[in-house]
This record gives structure tokens, sequence and C-alpha cells, in this order.
């Protein structure tokens, strides 16, 4: 079962920045949408960003401005740059790749924003 890789999380003050990464560990052919979703303890899991094989993008409005998605179509990598970090921002980040109508999720990597 191929899976996805999420690295890059980690402890940052607010007002920083940190870029995630995201690769499948195997090979998934024709993936339409990849995207970043969060989850804060307590509440549901949120679209962050998303983006299609076409490079078309959609943001939170929350995080518009300050993320910004992009993906690499050869490697299937999608990336996250998260820049002026708020306390809010802080959750597990999770990657999502949609392939021939199949959600291919990561196991998340966490972000944490001190104040």
């Amino acid at each position: 079962q191929v899976q996805l890789v999420e690295s890059g999380g980690g402890l940052v003050q607010a007002g920083g920045s940190l870029t995630l990464s995201c690769v499948p560990s195997g090979t998934i052919f024709s993936i339409n949408v990849m995207a970043w979703h969060r989850q804060v303890p307590g509440k549901q899991r949120e679209l962050v960003a998303a983006i299609t094989s076409g490079s078309r993008t959609n943001y939170a409005d929350s995080v518009k401005g300050r993320f910004t998605i992009s993906r690499d179509n050869v490697k299937n990598t999608v990336y996250l740059q998260m820049s002026s970090l708020k306390p809010e921002d802080t959750g597990v980040y999770y990657c999502i790749a949609n392939a021939g109508g199949i959600n291919y999720w990561g196991k998340g990597t966490p972000v944490t924003v001190s104040s």
C-alpha cells in the first residue's frame, strides 16, 4: 500500500517560517489534486491548501498571503511554504493525494508555533 511521507514539521516561534514536504513511498500514477490538511486537538481536520496537476491553487482564508503550496509533477512531491506563522497554525499537518478516485494520506507531521 503506497503512503505519503511528510517531513519538515517542528517547533518554531511566532513569525517564523517552515517548509513541509510530502512524497509518496511508491509510485502513484496520474495524481490530480495534492493538498495539505491540518488537525488541531479537539477540532475537525481542515483543508489548508490544495493544488491541481495544472497548478491551480486554493487556500483556506486563514492562511492566504502567508502559505504557498507548490508541487513537482515529475517527483509527485508537494510542498507547503509557511511564513509569518501564528500560534493558531499549530497542529498536525497531513498530506493527501487524489489519483483515480483514491485518496492517499500521510501519517502527518507536527507543527508547533510558540508565542
